[in-house]
């Protein structure tokens, strides 16, 4: 991102500075937990107040806040865009229902909730967590009722694992966005999400979930709400080919980021025209790409979907997701305010003070931002932006980069409660109070942070 500020230089000290950082969070928070404001204006506001608080020139503001916004968005909006396509497609031609009911035959009745739970893990990679919740309730409840046990036994290893997923692994906005900001390999935030987010699942969500089960047994719903489910195809694809499709794009990132490994050791040559040409295919947006278009064929027209159909599915997979890909940009640019500022070389200084290592220094300020405010989006975002200085003036491997974000990404899982709305979400429905959603849901998000911060500081260390 250019520097539209070179000429200026900072005369507040640390102390100032960092005062303006707390009053620009607390404002943050205010605004969009006490006034209700959306968190997109929210962020854009509080960019504003923040970059005149810190002394940067007027003329060099807008360009200071639509850089940062747009260096964030340029990436992001792709992967979003293009994972909640696949999503749609996945959902609406029954590949979902497909898939879940041939892992129920092959794990059977009494390990339902394995069977669900892994499915849950597969479609977790393009869909995002509300969406892949809503089309997984009809299977859930069904299952539910046809083998017993309560709603908990088989909602929470499902809900769990789109949460693990939609927190550490890429195409999902947060480690996306955090990755961007921080200079992160996306393969390799994908590669260890993946190895962070399977074995959390099973700990924290699988194990967890059978115990919370037996402990509260409710009832099956026999409404569902929040939201209208989507109309499957009465012939629906075949399970193995929602499999392939799903790990398509998994298979082309991988090899980018093999050839990678290759040139840095050098068996290959980076500057071969054949090995730009094959990461270009397996760079993250490309693979996403190519991945939409065989579902376009594979799921639609191979099936008898016409062109109007799909297109009119692929446009109302847009606009749920628009929200979200605003407030990652707005957060991006919140994030470049306080570099251009020199906010987060004070907070970089304070850190290198008190000798707090920067993944533990991110994991805390995810965690505090995530139970101050809610939503795990706006805290990972806006921690990768205040650790971002920090980074960039350390001398961190790929590796060591991949589990920064992922500890960010752990932290903002933490302590769900009443103002997330994946608290209320989950608990209505599955038929919970407040008070059992606090005792299942909420432990289960802090113990995904935990054991994800955990396995991230694992591979920072080792690296």
């Amino acid at each position: 991102m250019m520097d539209t500020t070179d000429d200026w230089v900072q005369t507040l000290g640390a102390g100032p500075l960092l005062g303006i950082a707390a009053g620009a969070i607390a404002l943050l928070l205010v605004l969009i937990i006490g006034l209700r404001v959306h968190a997109f204006l929210a962020l854009v506001t509080v960019s504003l107040l923040t970059a005149f608080a810190a002394g940067i020139p007027p003329a060099d503001i807008i360009d200071t806040l639509s850089e940062g916004f747009s260096a964030t968005l340029g990436s992001v909006a792709l992967l979003v865009g293009l994972g909640a396509m696949l999503g749609r497609m996945v959902e609406v031609s029954g590949g979902a229902q497909a898939l879940t009911d041939a892992l129920i035959g092959k794990f059977g009745e009494k390990r339902a909730p394995m069977a669900l739970g892994v499915a849950s893990l597969i479609f977790g990679f393009p869909i995002f967590f509300d969406a892949g919740l809503v089309v997984m309730l009809p299977i859930l409840f069904t299952v539910a009722r046809r083998v017993g046990g309560g709603v908990l036994r088989y909602g929470l290893p499902v809900a769990g694992a789109f949460s693990v997923m939609h927190i550490f692994v890429p195409p999902h906005p947060g480690p996306v966005a955090a990755g961007e900001l921080l200079g992160a390999d996306v393969g390799l935030v994908l590669l260890l999400g993946l190895v962070v987010a399977i074995p959390t699942w099973y700990v924290t969500s699988y194990l967890f979930g059978l115990w919370a089960g037996k402990r509260w047994v409710l009832p099956v719903r026999d409404i569902l709400a929040g939201g209208e489910q989507a109309e499957h195809d009465d012939n629906p694809p075949r399970a193995a080919t929602v499999v392939w499709l799903l790990l398509l794009p998994l298979v082309l990132i991988f090899l980018n980021t093999g050839l990678d490994t290759l040139r840095a050791a050098g068996a290959v040559d980076g500057e071969a025209t054949w090995y730009s040409v094959a990461r270009t295919f397996g760079a993250t947006p490309i693979a996403l790409l190519i991945t939409v278009f065989v579902a376009i064929y594979v799921l639609g027209k191979r099936r008898g979907r016409g062109s109007d159909v799909i297109e009119k599915l692929l446009d109302s997979a847009l606009g749920p997701v628009c929200a979200i890909i605003l407030v990652t940009g707005a957060g991006g640019m919140f994030g470049g305010v306080l570099q251009a500022s020199g906010i987060g070389d004070a907070l970089a200084d304070s850190l290198e003070g008190i000798g707090l290592p920067v993944i533990v220094a991110g994991f805390v300020i995810a965690t505090a931002l995530r139970i101050a405010q809610g939503s795990a989006t706006v805290a990972l975002i806006t921690s990768a932006g205040l650790v971002q200085p920090v980074v960039a003036a350390g001398e961190y491997n790929a590796v060591q980069l991949a589990a920064i974000v992922l500890a960010l990404s752990a932290g903002s899982v933490m302590a769900s409660h009443v103002n997330d709305s994946g608290f209320w979400l989950v608990g209505r429905f599955f038929g919970m109070d407040v008070k059992t959603t606090l005792k299942t849901w909420t432990v289960l998000e802090t113990l995904i942070g935990l054991m994800g911060f955990a396995i991230a500081s694992f591979f920072y260390v080792i690296a």
